[in-house]
């Protein structure tokens, strides 16, 4: 990355949310998307920037398998916020339904509406078969996939003649974001000239180097003339360390019921977590969780201020998963002092 972008403070960039509407153990999908209008409310309220939902399926512990519908309802229950996906995963969907889909979100509410799209499918084969997608695609027509829909936007994208329209959805400018856990998207987005954002929260290995990818691949377009990234970072805030670390199990716990198959809703904080861990099973969440974000106010900015200096970010998207409504709000307060 080049060194004009050196010396970026908290301050200078803007922060986001990546929510995913989560079921807690003893609530409802009905509880959940009561929480997250709230989260939204809430975060609006503090200035944060956008607010992302995140399609996945066949799992427990969240609600936002619909993401386009969620959208809705957090868009109709905001005013400023922007509102988008994180991602929807495209090879689950046909390109036109996508476009109808946020062509119908952005008519409803104008320039407040970001499309965020990935290429993995967001579940297991089962049920990526129940979806009706081609078990024997890698994502490898992700690109084509991508095009297609952007045409359905921007019909002087199209290669050729289109007798189909996505209607509403034709001759709105709705940003497309790129999403990604490793460098595939990331040098799509750089040769496309599209902001791209990735999941630090849960491959945060690949992260610099999929960026350096991403700076290294940009070709400026109508859309971008410089590069925008963001990342995503778990960020559990609380008024101690302590404290922090505690509600923190709670992510933990959700890492080691997925590597366990074990599918549960999220579940409450425990006191004993590190009893419960082999030694595989401590290495693979440290692989996944190795750049979370822990503590009280003042270990939040530091380590958030050194996560900036090693990405350059642009902006940062923070998932605060945590059980306890209250102190999920409470960890976004947090993040929202400590980097004005």
């Amino acid at each position: 990355m080049s060194n004009s972008t050196k010396g970026k403070q908290l301050r200078d960039i803007r922060f986001s949310v990546l929510d995913l509407s989560p079921i807690a153990a003893g609530g409802t999908p009905a509880d959940s998307f009561r929480n997250t209008l709230g989260l939204a409310r809430h975060v609006e309220k503090l200035g944060y920037n956008r607010f992302w939902l995140a399609e996945h399926h066949n799992m427990p512990f969240i609600a936002s398998s619909a993401t386009s519908v969620v959208i809705g309802h957090v868009a109709a229950g905001t005013s400023k916020i922007r509102v988008g996906s994180g991602g929807i995963m495209l090879p689950n969907h046909a390109p036109l339904v996508i476009a109808e889909q946020f062509g119908t979100l952005e008519s409803l509410f104008p320039g407040r509406i970001d499309l965020g799209l990935g290429r993995a499918p967001g579940t297991d084969q089962r049920t990526a078969f129940a979806l009706r997608r081609d078990l024997r695609s890698t994502g490898d027509d992700f690109p084509e996939q991508l095009a297609e829909l952007r045409a359905y936007f921007d019909p002087s994208l199209a290669s050729g003649n289109r007798p189909v329209r996505a209607i509403p959805g034709e001759g709105l400018n709705i940003p497309v974001w790129l999403l990604g856990s490793s460098g595939f998207s990331a040098q799509l987005a750089g040769q496309l000239g599209l902001p791209f954002a990735f999941a630090s929260h849960f491959s945060p290995n690949n992260t610099l180097g999929a960026l350096s990818l991403y700076h290294q691949s940009f070709q400026p377009s109508k859309v971008l003339e410089k590069p925008y990234a963001m990342v995503g970072v778990n960020v559990i805030a609380a008024d101690t360390d302590a404290e922090a670390q505690f509600l923190a199990t709670t992510l933990q716990q959700q890492f080691l019921n997925l590597s366990r198959n074990n599918e549960v809703p999220l579940q409450p904080p425990v006191e004993n977590l590190a009893e419960q861990w082999s030694t595989y099973e401590i290495q693979a969440l440290q692989h996944q969780l190795g750049s979370s974000i822990i503590g009280s106010p003042e270990t939040v900015k530091e380590k958030l201020q050194a996560f900036l200096n090693d990405t350059q970010a642009d902006e940062m998207m923070v998932i605060s998963q945590i059980f306890d409504h209250k102190a999920r709000l409470h960890s976004y307060d947090i993040v929202a002092e400590v980097t004005k």
